[in-house]
């Protein structure tokens, strides 16, 4: 089953956004038939239960991050648990934002990995290096190795990896984005370090897909051609019409 994640950042400020959102994503997708293909949203947590409300049948939800603490005295902070109860289903982790504004490291995507897993949640790993170049391939595999550090046979398989090359996401104004041949690469790089850490058959069962600028246009090559089980999707998941139009296009 291929895989299409929304994340929708820090946006949708008001109720009656959100469900002039959830209205025209209730529409638009109807109009489709994605039998593929997982459908993915994840909200702002103030978003979480109407999102699981209003589209929880057609689509699954998941969570933009949590702590690695189930409960107790972290003000700010989401559980996984809370997550879980609300009903997410994923949450996205390692975040090439989370990294760069709130000063993330390695071991505290690896706590907050055993966390979610511990809670029944699926994470979405994002590994990715910062600049093109032949270090490329040793950045993504350390950023694995450390994160997936207590990551047994048995729980592998529930975590999904998005290669999410810094230097080609939207909000860094990149100058060019990565080819099929690029993504390819990095999805052969993870999928050699899944082999050789977990064994071929449970390699196979991880599903590695692509996050970075992605939309309607570019997703056939980007996505597609290079062999990626799915997107991660930033800006264009704003738009329902453009989202579901990437899901169809994945779907094929």
């Amino acid at each position: 089953m291929k895989l299409v994640v929304g994340n929708l950042k820090m946006n949708i400020l008001s109720p009656v956004e959100r469900e002039r959102y959830l209205g025209l994503f209730k529409k638009e997708l109807g109009r489709k038939k994605l039998e593929k293909t997982e459908i993915v949203l994840c909200p702002p947590p103030i978003h979480l239960e109407s999102f699981f409300k209003t589209l929880g049948k057609k689509v699954r939800i998941g969570a933009l991050n949590i702590f690695w603490e189930r409960q107790g005295s972290f003000t700010g902070e989401v559980s996984p648990a809370m997550v879980k109860n609300f009903g997410g289903e994923y949450v996205v982790l390692g975040h090439s934002e989370r990294r760069r504004y709130f000063c993330e490291n390695d071991q505290d995507v690896s706590l907050k990995i055993v966390a979610a897993l511990k809670e029944g949640l699926s994470p979405i790993l994002c590994v990715g290096d910062k600049e093109q170049g032949l270090k490329s391939a040793s950045v993504v595999v350390s950023q694995l190795k450390n994160c997936l550090d207590k990551v047994n046979n048995m729980r592998i398989e529930n975590v999904v990896i998005c290669y999410e090359p810094v230097w080609a996401i939207s909000s860094n104004n990149p100058g060019r984005l990565p080819t099929s041949n690029d993504v390819m690469s990095a999805r052969l790089t993870i999928k050699k370090f899944l082999v050789e850490k977990y064994g071929a058959k449970t390699a196979d069962k991880v599903r590695i897909i692509y996050g970075g600028s992605v939309d309607a246009k570019n997703v056939r090559e980007i996505c597609v051609d290079s062999g990626m089980d799915g997107a991660l999707v930033g800006r264009e998941s704003l738009e329902p019409y453009e989202f579901v139009k990437i899901a169809e296009i994945i779907n094929r």
